[in-house]
């Protein structure tokens, strides 16, 4: 289906190289993360969040990993230990959901101290309206975790973004290459699968999304990974959101 004539119900989009710069994602947010850890974890410590932050980072398989590579690990986990394993998994950027949410809770201090403004590509804006005031619905599935989604689209250079958005989905639902993720996102939206239109810049979340059912366009914007010959050819590719502008509701069938 040509992108002119594409018809959807829900735009689900991915955020880094979708909607928001890699760029901004590896050189402004996650140093902001790596910075500050050691002090968030330290004035939160005794914290329930923090608590099941440490416990659940226990439990990746790179904690081991981790450890073993010290030449003098704590008898204890500390403060400067789990500090540590934190900058060690964002230097290697490491999906790993419980460093995704103390990411987003370190954002969120600095959102709120105005250190920090989501980046948000300029046609992104004028795109959400146009979707939005044609009846679709926008949702936002990204591995970073949907408090740190809300805070991008809620702190953004464009102002507050937020409104727009229907549904968040993050690693919670399953991973971002796996067909099986969007099964579920597809049921939590209440939504036949071929009426959702998956954006992304990654060709393998653009196939597991079509292996599920849903519509698919990858997005080549400036500083994205190169695309194959095959990856072009076996893909729609846009440079933007503009020609999606058109995208309208499907024409209800008559009901019996």
């Amino acid at each position: 289906m040509a992108t002119s004539e594409r018809v959807a119900k829900v735009v689900l989009v991915d955020i880094e190289g979708t909607t928001t710069s890699i760029s901004f994602v590896h050189d402004v947010l996650f140093p902001y993360a790596r910075e500050n850890a050691e002090k968030y974890l330290r004035e939160s410590w005794e914290g329930d969040d923090t608590k099941q932050i440490v416990q659940d980072l226990q439990q990746v398989p790179q904690f081991s990993e981790y450890k073993a590579s010290l030449s003098a690990p704590p008898a204890e986990v500390n403060v400067e230990f789990i500090s540590g394993f934190v900058r060690y998994l964002i230097d290697k950027d490491l999906k790993v959901t419980p460093l995704k949410t103390l990411q987003g809770l370190i954002w969120a201090e600095g959102y709120a101290s105005g250190e920090l403004k989501g980046h948000v590509y300029e046609d992104v804006p004028a795109a959400f309206q146009t979707w939005c005031s044609a009846g679709l619905k926008i949702a936002v599935y990204s591995s970073g975790s949907v408090a740190a989604q809300k805070l991008i689209f809620g702190h953004s250079i464009a102002g507050n973004l937020q409104p727009h958005l229907s549904a968040h989905f993050d690693t919670h639902v399953g991973h971002k290459q796996e067909q099986q993720s969007y099964d579920n996102i597809a049921k939590l939206l209440k939504e036949e699968p071929q009426d959702i239109l998956f954006l992304t810049d990654i060709p393998g979340e653009a196939d597991a999304a079509r292996s599920a059912g849903l519509q698919a366009i990858i997005l080549q914007r400036p500083g994205n990974a190169a695309l194959t010959d095959d990856q072009k050819i076996s893909n729609e590719v846009i440079p933007d959101f503009k020609p999606l502008h058109t995208l309208k509701l499907p024409t209800n069938k008559p009901q019996a």
